[in-house]
C-alpha cells in the first residue's frame, strides 16, 4: 500500500533512530565539485521543541511525505528538515530505505553538527553502520575557520575519509574575494581521525591563487583535533657563515601528555645541525628538555671554517614537580660544549628562567631545588652551578679577546637554604618576621684571576671557598595620626656565622693574611618611615597627590671583620659574594640596608629624605616624579664609591614617568652627582602601545658599573602598522662606549586572518672563533618564516601546537 499526500505544517514523526543517524552522522564523508566561494554560510539553526524525543528518536519536517509500505521506503520532499540529537540535515529530497537502512539526501544538502560545522552536497548517501558513505559535489565548514571542497568523498570506514580532487583553505572565500590567500590542491585528500591527520597526494599549495610548492605527498595536523602530530612552521634563511639554512619541525604525539618537535637545520656551508625539544605532562608537574647536536669543525662569520670535526650539543631542560599542597621540587639542567652554539646557530630563547634563578644573559645556570610555601612561610633549599659564556680580556684596539670565562671561577653554590616564617597574631602590635639563611660556596680556581680582576699571581689557583649562616628578625608596624601623618617604626635584628679560606700568595702571606678565617658578627637596625600624602581633587575627575617621604635609622656600623681574600700590591679585596652588584636607586632609597645581600651591610645612623608628586588624568593620563637622598653621620669606606653612598651626603635620585596619552609612557631613572650634580646613571625609555605603532626606546649609561666599566648602550624595537595587512619591524641595538651598533634588524610582515610572512634582514656584532682568536665580526643574515594558519603554528592558536 502507498499513500502520499502534502504536508501542509510541520509533520512529527518518532522512530528507532537508525534513519536519522544515518543521515545525521554522515559529517566525515567530505568533497564537492563546487568552488569555495559557494559554500554557504551556516544555516542558523533554532533549538527543536521539547517533543519527547528521547536519545533514539528524531524530528522530520518536509512539504511532502510519502510512504512505500510495500517496498518500506519513506520520501520526503520539499524543504525537507530532520533532527537528531543537536545535528540538523536540510535537503530538496531525503529517501530511507528501512530494509537496507540506506538513507539518500539531494538537492541543497546541507548538514549542520551541533559543534556549529556544517556540509554541503548535492547528492549524499550513507550506509545503515556509518562506516561507508559517498557524497557528490561536497563541500564543508570546519572548525577554525576551516573550508574544503572536493568532486567526490567517499567513507570508507568510521575513521577514514577520501576526498578526490579536493582543495582545504583556512582564509576567507566569498563572492567578493574567491581566491583565498592560500590553499592546498591534490588529486586526493585522506582524512583519518584516529591519527589526527591528513594526508595528501600530489599536493600544490598556493598563494593568492599561483602554486609555489608541490609535493607528490605531504600531510599535516586536522584542524580539528586538538592536538596532532605533524609538520610545523618551516623558516628560511641566510647567513654567509652557514650559507643557506633551512629549519623543518616535525611535532610527533608520543601520548596524550607527551610530545616531541624534531627541527633539523640544514646548511649549505656547515653541517646539519639537530634540534630537539621533549615536553611531558605529569599528574603533579610537567619536564621540558631542548637540546641540539652536530659534527663540524668551527666556523666564523665570514664562513671560514678551521680546526678538527667533533661533536658540539647544547641541552636546556626544565622540570617542577608538586610533591603535596605545600612541597614542590624542581630542576634546570643548562650547559653547553661550546660557547659560541647559540650565537652560530642562531638558536632561541636561550637566557630564560628554568627554576628558582635566572640565567644571565650569556650564561647557564643548572639548578635543583625544593621549596614549602603556605600562608605563613617559605622554605626552600637549592644547589646551583654556572657555566660562563661571555667573551673576557678584550683588546678594543685590535677588536680581539683573549678567551671565554673561566666556569672554574664560578663557585659551586649548595646548599643555598632560606626561609621566613611570621606568627599568625600581631606582636607588640605590629608584624614579625623571622628569617634564616645559610649557603656554602666552593670554587675550583680563584675568580681573582680571571677578568676584570686579572691579577696573574691567582691565575689557576685555589678559589675562595666560604660557608655563611644567618638569623634574623624584623618588626614593623604603622599608625595613622592627626591629619594623615603614617608612622611605622621598625627594628631589625640579625647575627651571621662566616668561615672563608682562600689562596694566599708570597705577598699576602707577607702582609700576614691569613688563609682560613671564622668569624662572628651582630647586626642592628631601628627607625622609623614617615609620610604625610597632601590629595587635591581636580575639576576634570582627576587629582593630584603630594606626599613628603623620610626614613630615620639607627643601628651597628657597617664595619665588619676585614677578611682580605685578595691583595694586588696596596689594594686589597674584601670578602663580598653576593652584594657586589649593589646599585642606589629609588627601589632601596627608603630600606634601611640597602645591599641587595648579606655580605655587605649599611650601617650607622642615615637620614633618608625624598618627596613624590603623582598626577592622575582622565583617559588614562597622567604623571609622577619622586626625589630624595640620603644622609649618613659618618663616611663610609665600605660602601661602593660608585655607589654614591660611601659620603656623608649621598648622590640624587631621581625617577620619573609620564603618560601623555593613553598607550604611551615616557620614564627615567637616574642618579646624580651629590656635589656637581652630574649624571653618573641613567636609564630612560618610552614604551608605545597604539593601534598603529607598538614599541619601546630605552638608553642606559652608567659611569662606573659593578665591573668597573663605562656603559652606554641605546637600545630601539618596534612594529610600524602601514595597513591592517602590512606592518615594517625594526631593532637595534648600539653600543655607545665602543661606537658600533651590536645588532640591527629591519623586517618586513604581512599579516591576515589565515597568513603570516616575515622577511627579516639582521646584522649583529658579535664574537666568533677565528683561527687567529676570538675577533668581533659582523654576522649577516636574512630569515623568512612563512605561518600558516592550522598547519601547525602557536601564532594562531590552531595544529599542533597548541
Amino acid at each position: 500500500m502507498t499513500e502520499q499526500g502534502p504536508v501542509r505544517s510541520a509533520c512529527r514523526v518518532v522512530l528507532m533512530g537508525g534513519a536519522a543517524l544515518m543521515a545525521l552522522a554522515s559529517a566525515g564523508a567530505a568533497s564537492a565539485q563546487q568552488s569555495l566561494a559557494s559554500i554557504p554560510p551556516v544555516p542558523v539553526v533554532s533549538a527543536p521543541p521539547s517533543d519527547g524525543l528521547g536519545q533514539d528518536g528524531y524530528y522530520l519536517e518536509s512539504d511532502l511525505l510519502i510512504r512505500d509500505d510495500k517496498n518500506q521506503v519513506m520520501t520526503a520532499r520539499g524543504s525537507v528538515e530532520a533532527r537528531y540529537q543537536g545535528r540538523t540535515l536540510r535537503a530538496d529530497e531525503v529517501v530511507y530505505d528501512s530494509k537496507t537502512g540506506q538513507v539518500t539526501a539531494n538537492g541543497h544538502v546541507a548538514l549542520i553538527n551541533e559543534d556549529g560545522t556544517a556540509q554541503f552536497a548535492d547528492h549524499m548517501e550513507v550506509d545503515k553502520d556509518l562506516k561507508a558513505g559517498f557524497a557528490r559535489n561536497f563541500s564543508a565548514r570546519l572548525g577554525k575557520g576551516v573550508k574544503i571542497a572536493a568532486g567526490t568523498a567517499v567513507k570508507r570506514n568510521a575513521t577514514i575519509s577520501e576526498l578526490n580532487q579536493a582543495i582545504y583553505t583556512p582564509c576567507e572565500v566569498c563572492a567578493e574575494k574567491p581566491t583565498p590567500t592560500w590553499s592546498v590542491t591534490s588529486d586526493k585528500m585522506v582524512q583519518d581521525k584516529q591519527r589526527q591527520l591528513i594526508y595528501y597526494k600530489h599536493a600544490v599549495i598556493h598563494l593568492w591563487g599561483a602554486p609555489i610548492l608541490y609535493l607528490p605527498l605531504f600531510w599535516h595536523p586536522d584542524p580539528q583535533a586538538d592536538h596532532s602530530s605533524g609538520f610545523l612552521t618551516p623558516t628560511i634563511g641566510y647567513s654567509k657563515g652557514r650559507g643557506i639554512s633551512y629549519q623543518q619541525p616535525y611535532l610527533q604525539i608520543l601520548s596524550p601528555s607527551s610530545d616531541v618537535v624534531l627541527t633539523p637545520q640544514i646548511n649549505t656551508n656547515v653541517n646539519p645541525f639537530l634540534n630537539v625539544e621533549y615536553r611531558k605532562r605529569f599528574y603533579s608537574g610537567y619536564l621540558e628538555a631542548r637540546g641540539g647536536l652536530t659534527y663540524d669543525k668551527q666556523f666564523d662569520v665570514r664562513g671560514d671554517r678551521f680546526g678538527e670535526s667533533t661533536f658540539r650539543s647544547f641541552i636546556l631542560a626544565t622540570g617542577k614537580f608538586d610533591i603535596d599542597d605545600k612541597w614542590k621540587w624542581g630542576f634546570s639542567a643548562e650547559r653547553t660544549s661550546d660557547p659560541l652554539i647559540f650565537d652560530k646557530y642562531h638558536i632561541k630563547q636561550v637566557y630564560e628562567q628554568r627554576g628558582l634563578f635566572t640565567s644571565e644573559d650569556h650564561r647557564l645556570t643548572s639548578q635543583i631545588y625544593a621549596t614549602r610555601q603556605d600562608q605563613r612561610s617559605w622554605f626552600s633549599i637549592a644547589a646551583v652551578s654556572v657555566q660562563g659564556l661571555r667573551v673576557v680580556g678584550i683588546n678594543t684596539a685590535t677588536g680581539v679577546a683573549n678567551a671565554f670565562e673561566n666556569t672554574a671561577a664560578f663557585p659551586l653554590i649548595g646548599p643555598l637554604v632560606e626561609g621566613r616564617w611570621e606568627p599568625d597574631s600581631a606582636i607588640l602590635g605590629g608584624r614579625l618576621r623571622l628569617q634564616g639563611s645559610g649557603v656554602m660556596l666552593n670554587r675550583s680556581e680563584s675568580q681573582y684571576g680571571e677578568a676584570p680582576y686579572a691579577l696573574a699571581a691567582y691565575k689557576s689557583q685555589s678559589g675562595v671557598d666560604s660557608a655563611r649562616g644567618t638569623v634574623q628578625a624584623d618588626w614593623r608596624t604603622s599608625a595613622i595620626v592627626g591629619p594623615g601623618l603614617k608612622i611605622s617604626p621598625f627594628v631589625q635584628a640579625r647575627g651571621d656565622a662566616y668561615s672563608i679560606s682562600t689562596y694566599l700568595t708570597p705577598e699576602a702571606k707577607a702582609a700576614g693574611d691569613s688563609a682560613k678565617e671564622t668569624y662572628t658578627r651582630a647586626l642592628g637596625v631601628g627607625g622609623v618611615d614617615l609620610s604625610l600624602p597632601f590629595y587635591k581633587a581636580l575639576k576634570n575627575g582627576g587629582s593630584v597627590v603630594l606626599e613628603p617621604l623620610a626614613q630615620v635609622a639607627t643601628g651597628s656600623d657597617s664595619s665588619r671583620v676585614p677578611v682580605i681574600v685578595a691583595r694586588n700590591g696596596a689594594t686589597t679585596y674584601l670578602y663580598n659574594e653576593d652584594s657586589a652588584t649593589l646599585e642606589f636607586d629609588e627601589t632601596n632609597l627608603f630600606q634601611a640596608n640597602k645591599s641587595p645581600g648579606f655580605d655587605l651591610y649599611e650601617g650607622g645612623t642615615r637620614l633618608n629624605v625624598g618627596g613624590r608628586a603623582t598626577l592622575d588624568l582622565a583617559r588614562g593620563r597622567g604623571a609622577s616624579i619622586l626625589v630624595g637622598r640620603s644622609f649618613r653621620t659618618e663616611f663610609d669606606p665600605l660602601m661602593p664609591a660608585r655607589t654614591g653612598l660611601q659620603s656623608k651626603s649621598s648622590d640624587w635620585i631621581v625617577a620619573a614617568t609620564v603618560t601623555p596619552v593613553a598607550g604611551v609612557t615616557a620614564f627615567v631613572r637616574t642618579r646624580l652627582d651629590s656635589d656637581t650634580h652630574d649624571i653618573q646613571r641613567i636609564e630612560t625609555g618610552i614604551d608605545a602601545y597604539t593601534s598603529r605603532v607598538t614599541g619601546s626606546l630605552r638608553y642606559l649609561k652608567d659611569e662606573l658599573d659593578a665591573n668597573g666599566n663605562r656603559q652606554e648602550n641605546f637600545e630601539a624595537r618596534g612594529q610600524f602598522n602601514i595597513t591592517k595587512k602590512w606592518a615594517l619591524t625594526a631593532f637595534g641595538q648600539r653600543d655607545m662606549v665602543q661606537n658600533v651598533w651590536r645588532r640591527r634588524d629591519l623586517g618586513v610582515a604581512y599579516i591576515d586572518e589565515c597568513i603570516r610572512i616575515d622577511v627579516i634582514y639582521q646584522q649583529e656584532d658579535r664574537y666568533a672563533s677565528t683561527a687567529t682568536g676570538l675577533r668581533l665580526q659582523p654576522d649577516r643574515t636574512v630569515a623568512v618564516s612563512l605561518t600558516l594558519a592550522t598547519l601547525g603554528n602557536r601564532r594562531y592558536g590552531v595544529g599542533g601546537r597548541n
